[in-house]
């Protein structure tokens, strides 16, 4: 199936030239004088650049062959993350280039949704939100109960996030995983 210039809007995902990409900026232009036009910015699935691409009328794109799959993270062996499809119990490696930032939210039995594209693994994406381990942050200091005031704190993955003054080391804490910021303690 191919898009034209009238079916583009903000998040879809389209393929230019083999390349996966999705729209994440759409404007429709009407000149006075000449045909009208969209005006985009789409950012590749495989590498995470942004580019602009202008569409005409008559311009083509095609719907990409992409495949979302639930899968469990294992372990890292130096190498590559170790991912385990729990249907059939097959393993894939990934390396640290594909894994990307959700190398920052995972650990061992963390189940991720990982993107296909013609049946090649392209990204990975971690659960919304994830509970962590603090492995370091600084003391509390009496005093340190302004409301808004954050300090670092050291995860179990290595990730250092900004919390509230109240959490304290050994703590388990929610973190939203697209903003890295920190939710609340873990119950």
């Amino acid at each position: 199936m191919a898009y034209s210039m009238g079916d583009l809007k903000k998040s879809l995902k389209i393929e230019l030239e083999g390349i996966p990409y999705k729209i994440v900026e759409y404007q429709h232009v009407k000149p006075g004088k000449g045909a009208a036009f969209v005006r985009t910015k789409i950012k590749s699935l495989l590498d995470g650049r942004v580019i602009e691409k202008t569409f005409h009328a008559g311009d083509k794109a095609e719907k990409p062959d992409l495949t979302d799959a639930t899968m469990q993270y294992l372990y890292n062996d130096g190498e590559h993350f170790q991912f385990m499809d729990k249907s059939n119990y097959e393993q894939l490696g990934f390396s640290a280039d594909q894994v990307g930032e959700a190398a920052n939210w995972l650990i061992d039995d963390t189940e991720v949704t990982i993107q296909f594209h013609n049946g090649k693994p392209i990204s990975v994406e971690p659960p919304q939100t994830v509970i962590l381990k603090v492995i370091d942050t600084p003391p509390n200091f009496k005093g340190d109960t302004s409301s808004g005031s954050r300090k670092p704190a050291k995860l179990e993955t290595g990730v250092t996030v900004q919390v509230p003054y109240h959490v304290l080391e050994g703590e388990s804490i929610k973190v939203d995983t697209s903003s890295g910021e920190y939710i609340e303690k873990a119950k």
